[in-house]
């Protein structure tokens, strides 16, 4: 199960140390190169839910095979894939796959195992979770440096096919599908069809726009696509608290979002992943099809912010009681100085030295301040009966702000980059221009927090008069 969800989640990093070269490769446009990027996450942010509650349904076991045997055929698919639209268009497979895959792995955890091997299995589950990014970007590079039989960057995606082969034979043998029960008639209830088709609707209405509209000057059609996500966006909103009124089980539950610190998070864990998903895309970008370096020495650069995003995860807990509740914040004005920093060092065209290594590991730092705090006090903090779902809504909010972010900041940086002839110095002036946008989504986050308190004073200020 773990080695499964290790190969989903790297599937969601890999990509950006191959960008360059699949790029160059493909003739792919920057908005293509986007959407290659997001569509495993639109897929995945968008399928989720209804993934968890189809392994309720149908087994757990069921669906994460299955999920598995696509996943593995759409891997195959995009190694092979001749052109971008192929590419796209298997890797919004891919991400369906993984919405298939991934929540299973949690709840055959709980149902597998109790005491300390459930401990421990969980223990193991965390350390995948946070290694994922980091492997991502190692053996992406690894892979498109070494050009395996000369293909390039083909073999980031073909490496899933033995490994998922492999585990689709040993799966049904461990787990024990054939005795798995299946759910009745209240998971089916639970599937949420129509929110899901709201849900698609208003991210499809976001993104195309904005990973397009800048290569076609900003059309006219691009606007009212935004339009209509905006008019949608309270109308998905509208139709989860009726279908909750009326006993269903929504997407996402407005008793959720109502809960203590809920919305907090959703705003502090989206400006995380966000600036996280946009940070790392525009730096591989600009390491190598700005200054030249290889995929394997870009992928290097990230180990400091993977590593310290890892160790400052388990971490964290130990630091004294008092500081937690305003870790998060410290996190997000550790982050932003990073990014900003970043702009500076590599500002003239140049390469940052040792210090870019030192400002790449503070990035790490406060991103993982910044996101760890925030999302176990959260969850600790729900009731248990809504615990499922609280813990669905901010998956997919920490997917979305991954969708936004490469969608947003990448076209930041791609908008400055490719008006003029490409160089280091052109490269490096968007990065510049990107990192300030980075830095003012981090303070965002940061003083979401304050601002969360103040609102929550003035209310009880309102209903003690």
């Amino acid at each position: 199960m773990l080695t499964g969800q290790f190969m989903a989640l790297l599937d969601t990093f890999i990509v950006n140390v191959a960008a360059s070269d699949l790029r160059a490769d493909l003739h792919a446009s920057g908005a293509g190169l986007q959407l290659v990027v997001a569509g495993y996450t639109i897929a995945y942010a968008v399928l989720l839910i209804t993934g968890a509650r189809l392994g309720a349904l149908l087994g757990h076991s069921r669906v994460f095979l299955g999920g598995l045997a696509l996943f593995t055929a759409a891997s195959l698919a995009c190694g092979l894939a001749a052109g971008t639209g192929q590419l796209i268009a298997f890797r919004l497979v891919q991400g369906a796959a993984g919405a298939a895959m991934l929540p299973q792995v949690l709840s055959l955890i709980q149902r597998t195992f109790t005491g300390l091997a459930r401990t421990r299995a969980l223990g193991a589950y965390a350390a995948v979770l946070g290694v994922g990014a980091a492997a991502g970007q190692l053996l992406g590079g690894v892979l498109v440096t070494a050009d395996l039989f000369g293909l390039g960057w083909r073999p980031i995606f073909l490496i899933n096919v033995p490994v998922g082969i492999a585990l689709l034979c040993l799966g049904p043998w461990l787990m024990g599908v054939r005795g798995e029960a299946r759910g009745g008639d209240e998971e089916r209830r639970a599937l949420d069809l129509p929110g899901l088709a709201l849900l698609g609707a208003v991210l499809l209405l976001f993104t195309v726009p904005v990973v397009l509209g800048r290569e076609q000057g900003w059309p006219l059609w691009g606007w009212i696509s935004l339009a209509l996500c905006a008019a949608l966006v309270p109308a998905f909103g509208r139709y989860e608290v009726l279908l909750a009124r009326r006993g269903g089980r929504p997407l996402i539950s407005p008793l959720v979002l109502r809960a203590p610190g809920v919305p907090l998070a959703v705003v502090r864990i989206f400006c995380m992943m966000a600036g996280n998903a946009g940070f790392v895309l525009v730096l591989m970008l600009h390491l190598q099809s700005g200054l030249g370096k290889s995929a394997l020495l870009a992928g290097l650069s990230m180990v400091p912010t993977a590593g310290l995003f890892a160790v400052v995860g388990t971490n964290w807990r130990r630091l004294p009681q008092s500081w937690h509740p305003r870790l998060s914040s410290a996190g997000f004005l550790i982050a932003a100085a990073s990014f900003g920093w970043l702009g500076v060092l590599l500002s003239g065209g140049g390469d940052g030295g040792v210090p870019l290594y030192v400002c790449l590991a503070a990035s790490g730092f406060g991103l993982s301040l910044a996101y760890n705090p925030v999302l176990s006090r959260t969850l600790a903090g729900v009731r248990q009966s809504e615990a499922a779902d609280a813990s669905g809504l901010l998956v997919t909010t920490a997917q979305l702000g991954l969708l936004s972010g490469v969608a947003l900041f990448g076209a930041i940086y791609l908008e400055h980059a490719e008006r003029t002839a490409p160089s280091a110095a052109t490269s490096a002036h968007a990065l510049t221009v990107t990192c300030a946008a980075l830095v003012a989504g981090m303070l965002i986050g940061a003083v979401a927090g304050p601002l969360n308190g103040l609102v929550r004073r003035v209310r009880g200020l309102a209903k003690d008069r």
